[in-house]
């Protein structure tokens, strides 16, 4: 298993090795060791499927208090977009995002700590998406930013979004409360 930083701080791409043959493959997707040794020291508690057809975002979500979440996400068929907002006030890379394609080809994974908000796009005519938190799932915690956030200029790679409700009325960045604060 490979785990490499990207630009902002907290955010990791976990690839994992695959093993293939004329049968399929095979691959360790979670190693509670290897992950520790990287700083990814959480106990994950929830486990979410979600299948989206080609154009959909979901996100930005996140959760406040103590019922935050970092979220280990993957993909299990299709290709999607996966964006991390930081949303750690005083952190350096405040309202700056990071995004990856993740993918079935190359089973890559992205880890989110806490203090960021997630979405993704789905980019192949269907997608399954899976991801473990670290914490459960809270309606009253539940919290979300504009996928289109003039602010974040996020690149999502498709053309006429669709949308949930409640994510079409979701909050400005600028307008979010200080849940989160960066501390080095």
């Amino acid at each position: 298993m490979e785990i490499l930083k990207t630009p902002i701080e907290g955010l990791l791409v976990i690839k994992p090795k695959v093993y293939g043959d004329s049968r399929g493959y095979f691959l360790e997707s979670f190693r509670l060791s290897e992950f520790r040794e990287h700083g990814i020291d959480f106990n994950f508690v929830q486990d979410n499927i979600s299948k989206s057809k080609k154009g959909t975002i979901r996100g930005l979500h996140y959760q406040i208090r103590e019922m935050a979440q970092g979220k280990l996400c993957q993909v299990i068929y299709g290709k999607v977009l996966d964006v991390a907002v930081d949303i750690r006030f005083n952190s350096p890379t405040f309202g700056k995002y990071y995004s990856a394609i993740l993918s079935e080809d190359d089973h890559s994974q992205l880890w989110i700590p806490p203090g960021f908000a997630h979405g993704f796009s789905v980019l192949s005519d269907e997608a399954i998406f899976y991801y473990k938190c670290t914490q459960y799932y809270s309606k009253e915690h539940e919290r979300a930013i504009r996928f289109d956030d003039p602010q974040l200029s996020i690149s999502w790679q498709i053309d006429n979004p669709i949308v949930s409700e409640k994510d079409l009325s979701a909050k400005l960045l600028k307008d979010i409360d200080r849940d989160f604060f960066y501390n080095k």
